[in-house]
């Protein structure tokens, strides 16, 4: 049935259902099922069952996101560990070589971070 059809008009009907069904089901059919009972107090700004006081918008030390990026890149790079392990039996010993070097790297990052105190809260 579909061997006649232009490739690109299945891609384009994929396009339009994968927009229309997402849209549909949060502007149209979410609000039909969800129950709407706005108040006052579900209003109000929520902040762990405290009320805010003060301006909300609050100047971090720059070290904080130094830290969570330093987390973020580390912890991504880690991720690449686990293919790795899972099939070094079929990579040998080239493999295990670019793994040292790449551990060697990250070991070099993790040394600069130290040595510019970006791991430390004070």
């Amino acid at each position: 049935m579909f061997q006649y059809w232009n490739p690109y008009l299945l891609v384009a009907i994929f396009v339009v259902l994968g927009v229309f069904l997402p849209v549909s089901s949060i502007w149209v059919i979410g609000p039909i099922l969800r129950p709407n009972k706005p108040s006052a107090a579900k209003q109000t700004t929520y902040e762990s069952g405290v009320d805010p006081i003060g301006d909300a918008h609050v100047r971090y030390n720059a070290r904080y996101y130094l830290f969570a990026l330093l987390f973020v890149v580390f912890d991504v790079e880690t991720l690449f560990l686990y293919p790795w392990a899972a099939s070094f039996h079929k990579l040998g010993l080239f493999a295990l070589v670019e793994m040292l070097i790449f551990l060697f790297m990250l070991v070099i990052g993790l040394v600069y971070a130290w040595r510019k105190k970006v791991l430390e809260w004070n």
